[in-house]
């Protein structure tokens, strides 16, 4: 239970007050001297929250304010009461670090707001603090960022995390939604119960429900048992829905049902089950979109939006490939034992200046990869290799030669990076990855000593 100190010297104020706050549920205490104020934030038990009016016998509002400006930062959280007109008083008792004012005479329901809304505040700052610790003790979950899109990412963990609402994470592929998604359970109500993932795009549609829903023994061929499915799993947890836009019209429609009334039937079933689950979704399409053109129902789109978390893709976020390159340093020593691997300033620019159509996991990828080239040594220009994706190497034209580089140092890192996927997808075949470059075994193994490549390194 929170605890409000009302400071005034008025008895029937203070006695006001604390009639409104106890019918809230607060735990309130009464003061009339502002030295004792003073003492009483500063001691091991400091009230939460102090409605104070700015004068006072003694010590005034405005110097418990001055004075515990000299031993803390603020804002402090102390709500201060100022006459009616006081402009002056109240920009001052801001400026010394108060959380916020009211004017006198005041209205009983605008105290209240304002009251609620600190702790609102303070309940939003524990649970970010609450993230960075999670972040801290498991490694493997650590959503990173500094930038500001990333700061309103955590601000919006910390307000959904704590209630039922249905959320949608959106954003391109390799962006963390998953993490993000495992942050929420963990620190929701649901997080006593099971957390259970679901890609939805890597079952097929004939089993997709079945998965889901579960079945009853003889529904179809090979069906020779009753089977839970995801949802029953996930009773009294979370279920995380990803690729949830690649779900199929038949099984969207049965699955707003479950949103709707926490009920379903197994396949070949009759018998209602009803669950207590705390849906996540993810996606990285365009879902207005697909709605526009029918691949999506607009009702299951709505009820999935309750609230929409929009991971932004690593190109908008350079100022974080820095903190991301420490984190993944550490995480992937050679062993236990090992100091992190050390990057050079070269290499580093390579990664802020990459595209990274891949995002995060593409980032996480390639130092893991460099770690294993660079072996104990300094990750240098030469050891960063970028994975290939369905858009090719990408290069960024208008980044090249705003840096001035020379067009011969692009072209030789075309070559280089074809001849490593080639080799790779060869598995290390020297004559088959010739014959797919169109390079005689001779003029493969030429540039192989000129570029410094490895056959390790091109099938790592």
């Amino acid at each position: 239970m929170a605890r409000i100190l009302v400071a005034d010297d008025d008895a029937g104020i203070r006695s006001l007050l604390r009639e409104l706050f106890e019918d809230e549920g607060f735990d309130v205490e009464e003061e009339t001297n502002g030295a004792t104020i003073i003492e009483r934030l500063a001691g091991n038990n400091p009230p939460d929250l102090v409605v104070m009016d700015v004068r006072m016998p003694d010590v005034s509002g405005l110097d418990v304010l001055r004075k515990l400006s000299d031993t803390r930062d603020g804002p402090f959280p102390i709500i201060v009461m100022t006459a009616y007109g006081s402009a002056s008083t109240a920009i001052d008792a801001i400026q010394f670090g108060a959380y916020d004012y009211v004017t006198k005479p005041f209205d009983l329901d605008d105290v209240l707001l304002r009251v609620q809304r600190f702790f609102e505040r303070q309940a939003l700052a524990n649970e970010v603090q609450k993230l960075r610790a999670l972040a801290e003790r498991d490694p493997n979950e650590y959503i990173i960022g500094n930038s500001p899109t990333m700061q309103e990412v955590f601000k919006t963990i910390g307000r959904v995390a704590r209630t039922d609402s249905t959320v949608l994470i959106t954003g391109e592929t390799g962006s963390g939604k998953e993490l993000v998604a495992t942050t929420i359970h963990r620190n929701s109500g649901y997080a006593h119960g099971p957390l259970v993932k679901v890609n939805c795009a890597a079952l097929p549609e004939t089993l997709l429900e079945s998965e889901l829903f579960g079945h009853e023994k003889g529904a179809f061929t090979g069906a020779i048992a009753q089977k839970k499915g995801h949802f029953e799993r996930a009773n009294r947890g979370t279920i995380f829905l990803d690729e949830i836009g690649e779900m199929t019209l038949s099984t969207q429609k049965k699955l707003l049902r479950v949103l709707q009334e926490r009920e379903f039937e197994r396949v070949g079933g009759t018998v209602p089950v009803k669950v207590d689950v705390r849906v996540i979704t993810a996606t990285n399409k365009n879902l207005p979109q697909e709605v526009r053109d029918g691949a999506f129902r607009e009702d299951l789109y709505f009820r999935l939006n309750v609230i929409e978390i929009y991971l932004p893709p690593l190109r908008d976020r350079r100022d974080d490939i820095p903190l991301l390159v420490e984190h993944f340093l550490h995480k992937h020593r050679l062993n236990s034992s090992a100091s992190p691997t050390q990057i050079s300033a070269g290499a580093m620019r390579m990664l802020i200046d990459h595209e990274w159509p891949g995002n995060v996991r593409e980032l996480e990828n390639t130092i893991e990869r460099a770690i294993v080239m660079a072996q104990g040594g300094i990750i240098t220009e030469d050891l960063i290799t970028f994975s290939s994706t369905d858009q090719g190497h990408f290069i960024d034209i208008a980044s090249t030669v705003r840096n001035r580089t020379p067009m011969r140092e692009v072209l030789q890192d075309v070559e280089r990076q074809m001849i490593r996927e080639a080799l790779r997808q060869a598995s290390g075949d020297r004559v088959a990855a010739a014959s797919v470059l169109d390079l005689s075994i001779d003029e493969l193994t030429a540039m192989l000593n000129n570029y410094g490549i490895s056959l390790e390194a091109s099938v790592v």
